[in-house]
């Protein structure tokens, strides 16, 4: 076929058929069953008004906080070509008798009217990590086919949202879901039905409204009851359940997984996962260059994130890679150029006075989220990050329950084994990790870690200006989202204040 031809025969593959529209108001109408007030295109999907980009629909969500009616003004002029309303308005807009009913229908068509392999991934820690780095290794093999859900959209509304903004033209499309109750896994996952699921790790995150870990592994393992089979990849039970092999409840983990999967991959250091790490050496800038068996097969690549977690990270992210029939050398180059996610281990050079006269310090940005877990995974990168000096910023582990402060006070051991130098610890709860921290031992040449204990951010930021930062020092800032570290983030690195 000439050149010519070819051309006249675009498009070749089933996918460039459908429209560059990401949706027109008769097909959101008939998703949602609802009625447009006119023809319009939409190009994205939004339900805060303050997120709105030209061309987006906007759901006028009802909740218990707000009404999303008010908020139509606002939208329209971001740019707003459309909105979702139970009522009807002057502007562009669907019709319907319920809008969170709405969104949940246009996100089951959106799953429904593509061809792609589908992964959805959940985890104690660990899974936004795995689905940003998934997602930049799937998108690289398909040469911008793949679709993800963005920042940590993975509850009730999240994960409809970000189906719903899944394009037509998808080839791999990946789905972070979060849980800090029993059952609420078993619905999104129903929403999602994912060829492929993903549970990073159980730790003892929201265990505030659980029993025990047993209880937390069970609603992870709730992510399995959606799997659907892939085509030539997981026979006829379902799809693929890949799961933490050096967890401890990774039995529990593998019989739930077993009832729903056709397929279970292990990943981790034990003898018996199916893909497991063989070797790791240090890479320069602080990532790691890993060797990994995969069964039939050992791959090498490089991490650029820091840290052993991120290298069991990356094995789950292989596995799934191949699991869905993606390139695998596609998916080690973008672990090796993937870059630290915002909240989540961004690292930043800040200016810095005195030390050891570099006029620069490291800035770790981990101040999205904390739990136990995690919490240690983060102070032991700290202590092996090279520094004249480490500082941690840490605020309070939220939704713990009962054992809040022994889960608190148990951070010490970590804390002395990096060999951290000053700690600020943010929030009430950090209490008791104040008091351990006094009643541990000394380090080295009788050296003691300098405590200190404020009541939130803006403290915690004062201290830090008033010479709590300088050349050569790594500081380490993280905590659960609702203490607001964050702010310290932004104003360190002059992004705000």
């Amino acid at each position: 076929m000439s050149a010519f031809s070819a051309l006249l025969a675009w498009p070749r593959e089933l996918a460039d058929r459908a429209g560059l529209a990401l949706w027109t108001s008769d097909a959101v109408a008939a998703a949602v069953g609802g009625v447009a007030s006119e023809p319009f295109a939409v190009s994205g999907v939004a339900y805060d008004s303050r997120e709105v980009h030209e061309g987006d629909l906007f759901f006028a969500l009802t909740g218990e906080q707000a009404d999303g009616h008010a908020f139509l003004d606002q939208a329209f002029s971001r740019g707003a070509a459309a909105a979702v309303v139970d009522r009807p308005i002057d502007m562009p807009h669907v019709l319907v008798k319920d809008t969170l009913s709405a969104l949940e229908l246009l996100a089951s068509a959106a799953r429904g009217r593509v061809d792609a392999a589908i992964v959805g991934v959940t985890g104690s820690a660990g899974k936004t990590g795995v689905k940003e780095a998934l997602y930049a290794a799937l998108d690289r093999g398909s040469r911008g086919r793949a679709h993800r859900s963005v920042k940590s959209y993975n509850n009730h509304v999240g994960v409809p949202l970000s189906l719903a903004r899944m394009p037509a033209r998808t080839a791999f499309g990946v789905f972070e879901m979060g849980m800090n109750h029993p059952g609420e896994l078993a619905y999104l996952t129903r929403i999602v039905r994912p060829h492929v699921a993903i549970v990073t790790t159980i730790a003892p995150a929201h265990i505030g409204f659980f029993t025990g870990e047993e209880q937390i592994a069970d609603a992870k393992g709730e992510i399995f009851e959606g799997l659907e089979a892939i085509d030539g990849l997981a026979g006829e039970r379902g799809g693929v359940a890949i799961i933490p092999a050096d967890n401890p409840h990774y039995e529990r983990l593998r019989a739930k997984a077993a009832r729903h999967a056709g397929m279970i991959v292990s990943f981790g250091r034990a003898a018996h996962a199916d893909v497991r790490v063989l070797d790791t050496v240090a890479a320069p800038g602080g990532g790691t260059l890993v060797t990994a068996d995969m069964g039939d097969r050992r791959i090498c690549y490089t991490v650029s994130q820091p840290g052993d977690h991120w290298v069991l990270n990356s094995l789950a992210v292989m596995a799934a890679v191949r699991a869905v029939g993606g390139d695998l050398g596609a998916a080690g180059l973008a672990l090796a150029e993937m870059e630290g996610l915002a909240g989540r281990g961004a690292r930043h050079i800040v200016s810095a006075p005195a030390g050891d006269g570099s006029g620069e310090a490291l800035l770790i940005d981990e101040s999205y989220n904390a739990n136990p877990a995690s919490m240690r995974a983060t102070i032991a990168q700290l202590g092996i990050t090279p520094a004249r000096r480490r500082v941690a910023v840490l605020g309070a582990m939220r939704e713990l329950g009962e054992d809040e402060a022994r889960y608190h006070a148990e951070l010490s051991a970590p804390l002395f084994a990096a060999e951290v130098d000053r700690v600020v610890l943010v929030g009430d709860e950090m209490a008791a990790l104040a008091d351990a921290l006094g009643k541990s031992p000394a380090l080295a040449l009788g050296k003691r870690i300098d405590v200190a204990h404020v009541a939130n951010a803006s403290e915690a930021l004062a201290m830090l200006r008033r010479g709590g930062i300088a050349g050569g020092d790594a500081i380490l800032v993280k905590g659960s989202n609702s203490v607001g570290l964050g702010a310290i983030v932004r104003a360190l690195t002059s992004k705000e204040g």
